[in-house]
């Protein structure tokens, strides 16, 4: 047998293989996901519009999902759906280097897999919220778009990783299937969504927060600008406001978003975290709380006035 023979009977093998465990995410196949558990669906976080989601198997049958637990800034949801009676996919474990993989999509509703290499690790991008995703796995096998959540497989069709972001003719970079990965995702099953902690402000980049001082006559300081606040959110309750300069986290010097971020997820037991804040060239160090806030009591129902007595009509004079 021929390499080619060999790596066209491998490619059959896992088309066969996670072909039905495959789905199609969306009433345009606007995404991709794959059976992780009876009953379990795993698929991106952006390929939702809404906590429900129409789900297209290898069939043809359509269900509607709810998701079950969300990682939004992971970019990734587990969808409760009715999977009948598929086989879920089994985990692998990626390795660095030139290790064969094969990539699978129903984009669109149509099935693809394709072949390729893992040709780097520790690739890095944005989730669709903005926060960094490190140690991604960057693979030659090229898709179709709507092929976001579909699984990176090995030769046996175990999964190595989950495609994620799309970057150039057709390729993607996967979130690596490791133990850490697994856990969060049967967390997500369990219905335990991850909420990663948020300012709550919209910053400007250092090299911008200096250009504008500077245009105003105020001193240089290294830090990010405040550009606006949410209002309730924890930054709005310590009193941070627009043009305020965020010069430290938790002791962590801000030099970008990813160092804020950094130093939330490094406080994240803790129901506080030490801004070192500059306002105009005035210094000072503001405590802001994640804890949540207490409801108000509703008010209580005012009594309802006591119904004035009808009168008694007035008698018919007798003819």
């Amino acid at each position: 047998m021929t390499i080619i023979d060999e790596l066209s009977s491998a490619s059959q093998h896992v088309a066969d293989a996670v072909g039905p465990a495959t789905v199609s995410i969306g009433r345009n196949g606007r995404g991709t996901g794959f059976v992780v558990a009876p009953g379990k669906v795993l698929t991106n976080a952006h390929n939702l519009r809404d906590r429900t989601t129409s789900v297209t198997f290898a069939d043809g049958r359509t269900e509607q999902a709810a998701a079950a637990g969300a990682d939004p800034d992971g970019d990734l949801v587990v969808l409760d759906v009715d999977t009948a009676d598929i086989e879920p996919l089994a985990w692998g474990e990626a390795v660095p280097g030139a290790q064969v993989i094969f990539a699978a999509g129903r984009g669109g509703h149509r099935f693809r897999v394709s072949l390729g290499l893992v040709s780097g690790t520790e690739r890095a991008f944005r989730g669709p919220r903005g926060r960094r995703i490190n140690g991604s796995i960057e693979h030659t096998a090229p898709l179709a778009r709507g092929s976001s959540g579909g699984p990176v497989v090995d030769q046996t069709g175990r999964v190595v990783g989950v495609n994620t972001s799309r970057v150039g003719d057709g390729f993607y970079l996967a979130q690596p299937a490791d133990a850490d990965f697994q856990a969060r995702v049967a967390a997500l099953a369990a219905g335990r969504s991850v909420v990663r902690r948020s300012l709550g402000v919209a910053i400007a980049p250092a090299k911008v927060a200096r250009k504008l001082r500077a245009s105003v006559g105020l001193s240089d300081r290294e830090g990010l600008l405040v550009r606006g606040v949410e209002p309730g959110s924890p930054a709005d309750r310590a009193g941070i406001a627009q043009g305020d300069l965020l010069v430290s986290a938790g002791g962590t010097p801000l030099t970008s978003v990813d160092d804020v971020h950094g130093a939330l997820d490094a406080h994240g037991d803790d129901d506080t975290i030490d801004l070192l804040v500059v306002r105009g060239d005035d210094e000072r160090t503001v405590t802001v709380s994640f804890a949540e806030l207490a409801p108000e009591p509703e008010p209580e129902p005012e009594p309802e006035p006591e119904p004035e007595p009808t009168p008694a009509p007035a008698p018919t004079p007798e003819s």
